[in-house]
């Protein structure tokens, strides 16, 4: 089938790569002209033949309502537009109408695989409508993994991005425990070998997984991580599923101590610590740290 392609950074230029391995044609639209096979939306979209599916992969929030407002007034009634990105699900839902009220399809797409999908495949979860999902299932299965997994319709529009965002809330919360875990033995004297000690975890134990896989390959090039500094970004998916366990009310202790462990990174000097520095001295005369 024919695609249109928008975005074309580290996870599109790869995605289009494995789409276009598997013989499908890609037409792909960047701002970098470096990497694009066209100079402009309508561009893009003047070379796919009706009905069209066009596919955003760019940043959530306004980069992607931007995108998809231009594409509302180039497509045509029957087209159906994916967004494959870390758009939040609400979003989705407010796209799903505004396409809708041109008759243009729209689905949702959570994609997981990063660096490693073009060889390994992409894990996707995506929402809509069945005869949306069913236009583009020529796609998804390119992209897929290989086997018969990797791949879900979970439900309707908003699904496959409130499925992707559970599945980075539970991944903050994995990567904190290796991170804490990892702590501890560096701390201690009498393990002399931390790197090997999780190296010997690959195999065989409860914890074994492809993040625990990518922890060895990290310690392999810097053996106690002494190059980078202890700060750590987050994409907004952490909070958004922080976020929806309060709407829900449903508990979740884990993912959001390890989105605030996050937080916490940030802060050279803890404007909390200080504070509980000065209480232990008012109410106990323990010693207090001057700067």
């Amino acid at each position: 089938m024919e695609l249109g392609l928008v975005g074309l950074g580290k996870m599109g230029g790869n995605m289009r790569e494995r789409i276009r391995r598997a013989g499908h044609t890609v037409v792909g639209y960047d701002r970098n002209p470096d990497v694009a096979d066209v100079h402009s939306l309508e561009e893009l979209v003047g070379k796919l033949s009706a009905p069209r599916v066009v596919w955003v992969m760019v940043p959530a929030g306004e980069p992607t309502q931007s995108t998809v407002d231009q594409l509302a007034e180039l497509l045509e009634p029957g087209d159906v537009v994916v967004d494959g990105g870390n758009s939040r699900w609400t979003d989705d839902e407010k796209h799903a109408g505004e396409l809708a009220a041109k008759g243009i399809g729209f689905v949702d797409c959570g994609v997981s695989g990063g660096v490693w999908g073009l060889e390994n495949g992409y894990a996707l979860m995506y929402g809509g409508d069945a005869e949306h999902v069913a236009r583009v299932r020529p796609v998804f299965d390119a992209l897929k993994p290989e086997g018969d997994f990797g791949s879900v319709h979970a439900g309707k529009v908003g699904a496959g991005h409130f499925a992707k965002m559970v599945h980075n809330g539970i991944e903050y919360a994995m990567m904190q425990a290796y991170a804490e875990g990892w702590e501890l033995l560096e701390k201690v004297d009498s393990v002399t070998d931390v790197r090997e000690v999780f190296r010997s975890w690959q195999e065989g134990t409860v914890i074994r997984s492809w993040l625990l896989d990518l922890a060895v390959n990290a310690l392999d090039e810097d053996e106690h991580l002494d190059d980078l500094r202890g700060y750590a970004q987050d994409s907004g998916e952490g909070r958004w599923t922080v976020e929806a366990a309060i709407d829900n009310a449903v508990p979740l202790p884990a993912i959001t101590a390890s989105l605030f462990a996050r937080f916490a990174s940030r802060q050279e000097d803890s404007p909390q610590m200080k504070m509980i520095a000065a209480l232990r001295n008012q109410f106990g005369g323990h010693a207090v740290e001057k700067k």
